[in-house]
């Protein structure tokens, strides 16, 4: 599954983001352009890893909370008398 595109403003702020950090951490300035071809770089480049990096962790999540109602659902059992 290819991830969807970023919507508009969420990719202005990013790309204002890596402006930013070249500015203050390299010393140095990017253009609009210069910017937004970093940001792909990186999103082409890192995104599938974070993307399954965050599927895995979700997994994490969905087979504890399923330990943990599976936990609950034994509690709710009733002991059952045997009669004779």
């Amino acid at each position: 599954m290819k991830p969807s595109k970023l919507p508009k403003e969420q990719r202005e702020q990013l790309i204002e983001g890596v402006q930013e950090y070249f500015e203050t951490e390299r010393g140095e300035t990017l253009g609009h352009l210069a910017a937004e071809s970093v940001l792909d770089f990186f999103m082409e480049t890192l995104g599938p890893h974070l993307y399954n990096q965050a599927l895995s962790d979700c997994r994490t999540v969905v087979s504890q909370r399923m330990i943990s109602l599976e936990e609950d659902i034994y509690a709710l059992e009733q002991k059952v008398k045997r009669t004779r």
